[in-house]
């Protein structure tokens, strides 16, 4: 395969014509897995890439993206076998890029690398279809086993969080979590409902959160997809019908 041109904050290698036909059965069997890595710090873009470099054999990194608005494309183009991405992007939520990626390309595995040690989000990952849910402080060797074994049909959850599932799944069908979360949202989202139902102006959610107005119509844009609406009046109908705020 050849080097792709670099556009903007995208790298990637897109492969060559016949990639797939000219290798013979036993050697797809045994190649690497071919990796798109998507997170908004390059920092962790390069120390992402030095800690599965010696392990090349088993892991081949095709492609990377700082630009969560330009990486779907990037993974339609490269079709790698998983992409590895955090749940909290700039200017998106890495939950509805998995779903775009998915929509695009679903034979590939999506697996999520995060600090964010939330059942919540867990919950909200597997939900739209991501194959594992690994933390960040995991080690080289580690991941490429993992996405080894995800690649083969298993979903992982890091042992960090897999011994909180169960209990965070009574958790959420009771109702503990916060309004909402049996719906699917998170608490800031909760948060900007509750305000929206109350009335109040994105420019008054967002002084009243001490956020962006943009912040609060990202958070709004979650809503409005999870409840199934398109618009304020009717998330706060939806709210409303589904007894969120009791």
């Amino acid at each position: 395969m050849t080097a792709a041109g670099v556009t903007g904050e995208t790298r990637g290698q897109v492969p060559g014509a016949g990639y797939v036909s000219a290798m013979s059965s036993a050697a797809a069997a045994h190649r690497p897995v071919r990796l798109v890595i998507i997170d908004d710090h390059q920092m962790v873009l390069d120390g992402l890439q030095a800690m599965l470099r010696p392990y090349r054999d088993q892991v081949e990194v095709v492609g990377e993206s700082s630009d969560a608005r330009a990486a779907a494309q990037l993974v339609a183009e490269l079709e790698p076998d998983a992409v590895l991405l955090d749940v909290r992007l700039r200017g998106t939520s890495g939950l509805d890029l998995c779903t775009e990626i998915l929509s695009r390309l679903p034979g590939c595995k999506v697996v999520f690398l995060t600090v964010y040690d939330d059942e919540q989000y867990l919950f909200q990952a597997l939900r739209v279809g991501a194959a594992g849910f690994l933390l960040k402080r995991i080690r080289g060797g580690e991941l490429v086993d993992h996405l080894s074994r995800i690649c083969e049909g298993e979903v992982l959850i890091d042992p960090a969080l897999a011994g909180r599932v169960a209990l965070s799944a009574a958790r959420l069908r009771s109702g503990e979590f916060w309004p909402g979360a049996h719906l699917g949202l998170t608490h800031r989202e909760s948060e900007v409902l509750a305000l929206q139902v109350a009335g109040l102006t994105n420019r008054a959610i967002a002084a009243k959160l001490v956020v962006s107005e943009e912040t609060v119509k990202t958070h709004s844009r979650g809503v409005y997809r999870k409840l199934g609406v398109s618009d304020r009046a009717g998330a706060v109908a939806a709210a409303l019908r589904e007894g969120v705020f009791r």
